[in-house]
């Protein structure tokens, strides 16, 4: 009988240590680098910091790549991933092509990190720092970012092409959109607002500005006839707020109350259906947008994130190890 119990015992202190030896799953975390790389986010800041002051543009460059980074597989930097023998590049995609820009920054940044702590830092968390710094150094809401992405080994051309919304996407499919990526109409409404900064090329805008609807004022309309003519110039850039192109501020959901939103995709969201409510109190509250951004774009950061032991760390970002 003692015997049995013995038995009995070892069989559970076996069993306790498979159990306590066996890795769960790794969570994000902020000071995931603190012990690693303690140096990595002022490394990337100031890398950030001088691009952006290079180009003010490139904020907005960073913003959007790391936006259709995660939309796609997740926040994995699929993104960054160049063609290779098993990898047909996202950046082929039609939403990416020629108009996604800042992968440079990104590759420059890591060059950085990766000599004071190689194969650390994986590009997938590069890209969330990015967008966190980009956002600061244009007058943006900054925000506590967690940390412990790891990079896919993979990337979907086909994804990239069906799972980001369309610049002349209706209300309900946008919302349906961030909807799969477990983000509300109010996420998407104030992630828009990045909007406020950046540009656009002609071809995006082009049949806003021609066709004469009721949904643009009609002064908005023929200025920006001016750098997109009619049948040329399809890449001719044009800011998507004239007031303030480079400051971020709630300017844009003003903008939209006017009907001086410059993509479809824009002017929907304010065009009698269920998002008014949020532009307008966008509009008049610019610390509410900024608070409810930088929310938003933590929720972001964390859709289908590679942690633990999956994925690797890419010590170049735009190729497989």
């Amino acid at each position: 009988m003692a015997s049995q119990k013995v038995l009995v015992a070892m069989f559970f202190f076996l069993l306790f240590l498979l159990i306590s030896n066996t890795p769960s799953k790794a969570q994000l975390s902020s000071t995931f680098y603190d012990g690693t790389c303690p140096n990595a986010l002022s490394t990337i800041r100031t890398s950030i910091r001088t691009a952006i002051s290079r180009e003010r543009r490139m904020a907005a460059s960073l913003l959007r790549l790391h936006f259709h980074d995660c939309f796609v597989q997740g926040c994995d930097a699929s993104i960054l991933l160049d063609d290779g023998p098993s990898i047909v590049s996202e950046k082929n995609a039609l939403p990416n092509k020629g108009s996604v820009r800042g992968y440079e920054v990104i590759e420059a940044a890591k060059s950085e990190v990766e000599q004071l702590c190689p194969g650390v830092v994986s590009c997938a968390d590069m890209l969330t720092v990015a967008a966190r710094d980009a956002s600061e150094m244009v007058g943006g809401p900054t925000w506590s970012v967690k940390l412990g992405r790891r990079d896919s080994t993979t990337a979907s051309l086909v994804l990239a092409e069906t799972g980001l919304p369309s610049f002349k996407a209706p209300l309900d499919s946008l919302i349906s959109t961030f909807s799969d990526n477990g983000l509300n109409a109010r996420d998407m409404v104030a992630l828009s607002g990045a909007h406020t900064i950046g540009q656009a090329q002609c071809f995006l805008f082009r049949d806003r500005i021609y066709n004469n609807e009721s949904d643009i004022d009609a002064g908005f309309a023929s200025t920006r006839r001016r750098r997109c003519p009619i049948n040329n110039g399809n890449e001719n850039l044009a800011p998507l707020d004239l007031v303030t192109p480079n400051s971020f501020d709630n300017n844009y959901f003003k903008n939209l109350i006017q009907k001086k939103g410059l993509l479809e995709s824009d002017q929907v969201l304010f065009s009698g259906g269920s998002t008014d409510s949020i532009v307008r109190e966008y509009s008049n509250n610019p610390s509410k947008f900024k608070s409810d951004f930088a929310a938003a774009m933590v929720k972001m950061s964390e859709i289908r994130p590679i942690t633990g032991q999956e994925g690797v760390i890419r010590r170049i970002c735009g190729a497989l190890p």
